[in-house]
């Protein structure tokens, strides 16, 4: 004996399909429910970073400081290449670390504007996206001030590379980092990195010591309303 039964959207008409051959539910993939919100990308390019940089100096800073909203960091990644003055050889380190409690901006290098028209949507009709124009911050050629916030013991992500007691020069391949993943976000059991008011991530630099050098960071990330969309609250 078998029993019909049929499964009903939210809105109580839409009905799940069968797949005819295989008997299996029918799926497809789309994306993410957003509710009034959207989804946006970013990418910044540094100047030349001056030598002597300290350890564990933060060269860009995103800090999500709307009380009604989620910021959901979908992926993060990097490059890094040798400018013309020669490093002391040795291992470079790039990590990305989570802030909580963040009370005030970070301040040097430039900060990312975000209140013009279409700014880093990836849909034209998504909103502006929620990040205020101080909040996002990127070093020019020296490390950003902290602000006010506290960091994780423990790095969310890291990666590290050696750089050589050589300049750059024109018969020469400069990326000491090709683009590479700090943060990735691809399966959908995966628990994602989900920032409320007031937290945020910093990208942090190790380099040896006399070297220039330059980079960039690409950032993709979702804004979601948690009174429209289930699962968010």
């Amino acid at each position: 004996m078998s029993w019909l039964h049929r499964v009903l959207g939210k809105d109580a008409t839409t009905q799940l399909a069968v797949d005819p051959t295989h008997s299996a539910a029918r799926m497809s993939f789309r994306p993410m429910e957003l509710g009034t919100r959207g989804a946006y990308s970013l990418g910044v390019v540094s100047g030349v970073m001056a030598a002597g940089l300290a350890a564990n100096a933060e060269i860009f800073q995103m800090r999500w400081s709307n009380a009604t909203h989620k910021m959901l960091l979908r992926r993060l990644w990097l490059s890094v290449a040798r400018g013309g003055t020669a490093f002391t050889a040795g291992n470079c380190e790039f990590n990305m670390t989570l802030a909580r409690n963040w009370s005030a901006d970070g301040g040097g290098g430039t900060a990312i504007v975000f209140s013009t028209a279409n700014t880093n949507k990836k849909r034209t009709d998504f909103p502006l996206s929620l990040f205020s124009d101080t909040g996002v911050r990127q070093s020019a050629t020296a490390a950003l001030t902290a602000g006010t916030k506290t960091l994780d013991t423990n790095r969310a992500a890291s990666i590290s590379s050696f750089i050589s007691s050589v300049a750059t020069t024109a018969s020469e391949q400069p990326i000491v980092m090709p683009e590479t993943h700090l943060w990735q976000r691809n399966t959908a059991d995966e628990y994602p990195i989900l920032f409320e008011q007031n937290e945020g991530l910093v990208v942090r630099a190790t380099v040896p010591a006399t070297g220039t050098w330059q980079w960039s960071i690409n950032v993709e990330w979702c804004e979601i309303d948690p009174t429209a969309v289930d699962g968010w609250t």
